[in-house]
């Protein structure tokens, strides 16, 4: 361990060093003082009505979804389906979010969800480039102003050519071309031309923003040649909580399913030949591409996706447009009241864009009265959705003829306007049998049903997964999530004092935490903290004039979105090599300088390693770069053994990223949300994304997600957790982090061989254990994977970041009784290897190979092992047992026949 840490953190004793003033300043508070203060908070952000529009509308939140998926830690403790054994009931969820998907936008391939619509933008123009080898890029000038700042950003990391325009603009020397349908004024444009244009310039790809709810009655993108279709999904039941989390969907022609951002789910069958579903094409995982990959995104919005399938299971097709219906009723009523005062020129769905005089005097009217109106180029949006009423009508409609009479506005009868029947859609769909109407028992019932078949920190025990820090989260974190002032607040309003007031405390707590001197909430992943933490480096070297620094050194063992978001910021990517013990190699890292160093932009270095140790390199490593003129990146995915015990800029960091959903307790949500906010020294604050409306900002280039304070809501999670524990219990519990991952290679050195420690024999807090020798008896890491299963366990990390091993991270959160189980299943488990390296079970056929083991294998035991050696090992019973609900799936069959959505009647 290298002396700056050995300084902070005592193993054998509870002395260590703390930051006196620290400690004194954030004293641990009890959870009704903490909701107390949150409550309060909430109350100070007025709770209204929602008309902003701009891609974030009022939905109703069913309960039964309510209560039963975001309140419920089954769903919202799980981690990403990596395991897909443990994982059927979300992934079954997520299938059916991408069938959702699939039958509204008519394209045949979509993804299981990503971070957000602008985000989701930038992708859509990252595969056209990809896909054509043309760096023009046009988007209309009717695009959401949000995603137009997150596209500029993007092309800017890119070198991209990014054209501003309209559809008649389009010539083969684009790549693609980005279109919001319906519009930010909500007009629904006329794309019958797309065809056309399709036909003149076939290589160029037509990217359609779109709505899922429009889509019920209107054309889908599929029938109007359209390649890729995108947008949100958080009106079908997510609420708007300041700007996220919400699920993105994305959607693509078949042709294009293999550059497809993010995850996909896809069905197989298992070794019983039953169907199963699994993460489809893994080969796309960027953290195998690598500099070569075209995406970062690493965590997407698993728990919004499956709200989102919900809604949309609960509500079945008739019920989604009968909402769909109910909506655009709304809107047409308003139009047919203002009809004698303001004209509406084009279709819309559910929204309508006025240019009114003193416009500015009728939004503040409106908001007295409890209407939040939206604004954009001038014009007064009025956005429907689904909570609004004819009362609202009436009232809104009063209250703007009012305003017109008052500025002496001319009258004229323009008559009623609807959406001509060639827009509307007549094809069929959403009738596989999941849509079907059902009454809320039978409703229930599945959602439970999908929630029994996956291992959560709940419902299972500890997920020891490396690099992931799966921490179980207090009851009382989650609580405030419920609160309407936080989570029925439009993220574009501008007085909400108390989200402002959390956000500024929750600023400072991280900062003196960290030690650096600004921060950014807006990236909504880790993966999107690294983008803006080297967006921001980029920006500050073009300030100084040294636009040639463009070179990024990673070290081999980085952590794998490093090298894709150095890509994506413009970065060229140099390898820095590793020695024999994992560390990073001086002398090679010396060489890449020398050899970069006029040109040297930045080191991205993880601390601790992502061997899982604390390198003696790393003042080295900072000096070194800070002499050559460079910028450190630091990657916080492991700040779980720093937090409390290392100030960060003590090390020589110039920027970092935060994992809110690992250190600071944030719910993995089944594969996300996350919340990945980007830290940074005073000489690079100026280029961060800014918390306000982002998309007016004068230069367009720190944009990095569509809401000013990205997933806004769940920030009150870390609140919560550094409130509870103080400055004090935060460094107890990294103390506790570490000294859990040496327990527990204590225990298990004298049967496994560990891969890296230090030159004391210690690990930070996670480690790596050795398998590549068992590969002779024909034992791979998957198989010891899913027999941790039949013990009861999620897997550690597995073939990640050394091929043919575990990388085990036990957390702070785990007790010594639960430690010991996990070190008793897996001495147990190298028993079991050892048998097979006697003869004494086959090789092919023994319980490692064949785990994990269902109950339809007891019911039709045909392995020559006893039933109890099978599914009860070592001393399990079948009290509390947990039963995987598949038996080992079939991934190659899987990617061969990719099926990623149910056909009708399915």
């Amino acid at each position: 361990m290298s002396s700056f840490v050995t300084k902070h953190i005592a193993f054998h004793t509870p002395e260590s060093e703390l930051d006196d003033a620290l400690t004194s300043k954030y004293g641990s508070l009890d959870q009704s003082e903490v909701l107390a203060i949150l409550e309060s908070y909430a109350n100070e952000n007025k709770v209204g009505k929602n008309f902003i529009g701009l891609g974030y509308y009022d939905t109703l939140t069913p309960c039964a979804i309510e209560r039963m998926i975001l309140e419920e830690p089954d769903w919202y403790t799980a981690y990403t389906p990596y395991q897909p054994e443990i994982s059927q009931g979300r992934l079954e969820a997520l299938f059916n979010f991408q069938t959702l998907v699939t039958e509204l936008t008519g394209l045949p391939v979509a993804g299981s969800s990503l971070l957000d619509e602008g985000t989701a933008a930038a992708e859509a123009m990252n595969i056209c480039v990809s896909a054509t080898g043309k760096k023009k890029f046009l988007v209309t000038e009717d695009v959401f102003p949000q995603t137009l700042a997150v596209l500029k950003t993007r092309a800017y990391g890119l070198k991209l050519d990014l054209s501003i325009g309209s559809l008649e603009d389009l010539d083969d020397s684009y790549s693609g071309i980005l279109l919001q349908y319906p519009n930010r004024y909500g007009e629904i444009p006329d794309l019958t031309k797309i065809s056309a244009i399709k036909q003149n310039f076939p290589e160029v790809r037509v990217c359609l923003a779109t709505d899922l709810l429009a889509l019920l009655k209107l054309k889908s993108p599929g029938a109007l040649g359209a390649d890729i279709a995108l947008g949100s999904s958080q009106r079908f039941g997510v609420p708007l909580f300041y700007g996220g989390p919400h699920a993105a969907f994305f959607a693509c022609q078949e042709e294009l399913k293999r550059s497809l951002p993010g995850r996909i789910v896809g069905m197989t069958k298992d070794t019983r030949g039953n169907n199963a579903y699994r993460l489809a094409l893994q080969t796309r995982e960027q953290h195998i591409r690598r500099d070569r990959a075209t995406s970062n995104i690493c965590t997407a919005q698993v728990l919004l996706a499956v709200v989102a399938a919900f809604y949309a299971v609960y509500h079945g097709r008739r019920g989604l447009l009968g909402i769909a219906d109910a909506v655009h009723g709304l809107a047409l009523r308003l139009q047919e009241k203002l009809s004698s005062h303001l004209t509406v020129k084009s279709p819309f769905f559910d929204t309508l864009a006025f240019e009114i005089p003193d416009n500015e005097d009728l939004i503040t009217e409106a908001e007295d009265q409890g209407y939040f109106l939206g604004s954009v180029d001038g014009r007064v949006l009025v956005a429907f959705g689904e909570g609004h009423t004819h009362g609202d009508v009436e009232a809104l409609g009063n209250m703007i003829i009012g305003h017109l009479r008052r500025v002496g506005a001319s009258e004229d009868k323009p008559g009623r306007m609807s959406i001509p029947k060639s827009y509307l859609r007549n094809d069929s769909y959403l009738n596989q049998k999941v849509f079907d109407a059902k009454d809320e028992t039978t409703f229930v019932r599945y959602l439970k049903s999908l929630q029994k078949k996956d291992y959560s920190l709940s419902s299972g025990g500890m997920i020891p997964l490396g690099s992931c820090t799966m921490k179980l989260n207090a009851t009382c974190e989650m609580l405030p999530l419920g609160f309407k002032g936080f989570n029925s607040i439009h993220p574009f309003r501008q007085q909400v004092p108390g989200y402002q007031k959390m956000i500024a405390e929750l600023r400072q707590m991280l900062l003196d935490i960290v030690g650096l001197d600004e921060i950014t909430f807006q990236p909504n992943s880790g993966a999107q903290g690294e983008y803006a933490g080297l967006i921001a480096v980029r920006r500050y070297f073009e300030s100084k004039g040294e636009n040639n620094r463009n070179i990024a050194l990673i070290p081999t063992s980085a952590h794998g979105t490093n090298p894709a978001s150095a890509v994506l910021a413009g970065f060229k990517v140099v390898n820095v090599a590793c020695n024999e013990l994992g560390e990073i190699s001086l002398p090679d890292l010396e060489a890449k300088i020398s050899e970069n160093r006029d040109n040297l932009g930045v080191i991205m270095v993880t601390y601790p390693s992502t061997h899982g140790v604390f390198e003696d390199t790393m003042p080295s490593l900072v000096e070194m770069v800070h002499a050559a003129g460079g910028q450190v990146y630091m990657d916080g995915a492991n700040f779980n053994a720093l937090a409390g015990v290392v100030n960060v800029k003590d090390l020589g960091v110039d920027v970092m990223h935060l994992n809110l959903h690992k250190t600071f307790c944030i719910p993995h949500g089944g594969g996300g949300p996350g919340v990945g906010p980007t830290v940074c020294a005073a000489h690079l604050a100026p280029f961060l994304p800014t918390g306000g409306n982002h998309f007016e900002d004068s230069d367009g280039l720190n944009a990095v997600s569509s809401a000013p304070f990205g997933s806004a809501a769940i920030l009150v999670i870390p609140y919560v957790y550094i409130k509870l524990m103080g400055y004090e219990h935060i460094a107890s519990a990294t103390k506790s982090a570490i000294a859990a991952a040496n327990y527990l290679v204590k225990e298990l050195e004298s049967d496994f061989k560990i891969l890296y420690r230090d030159k004391d024999g210690k690990v930070a807090h996670e480690f790596i254990i050795d398998l590549r020798e068992f590969k002779a008896y024909g034992v791979e890491p998957a198989h010891v994977a899913r027999r941790l299963m039949d013990y009861g366990f999620h897997a550690p990390t597995m073939s990640w970041p050394v091929p043919g091993t575990l990388m085990v991270e036990p957390t702070e959160s785990e007790s010594k009784e639960e430690l010991d189980r996990f070190a008793r299943a897996m001495r147990g488990i190298r028993a079991e290897i050892s048998r097979v390296e006697r003869g004494e079970w086959f090789n092919d056929n023994n319980p490692l190979v064949n785990a994990p083991h269902t109950l339809s294998d007891i019911a039709d035991w045909q392995h020559p092992y006893p039933i109890a050696v099978g599914a009860f090992p070592a001393g399990m019973d079948g009290v509390g047992k947990y039963w995987p609900s598949a038996n080992a799936v079939d991934h190659v069959a899987g990617d061969r026949n990719l099926v990623c959505s149910a056909c009708v009647g399915g």
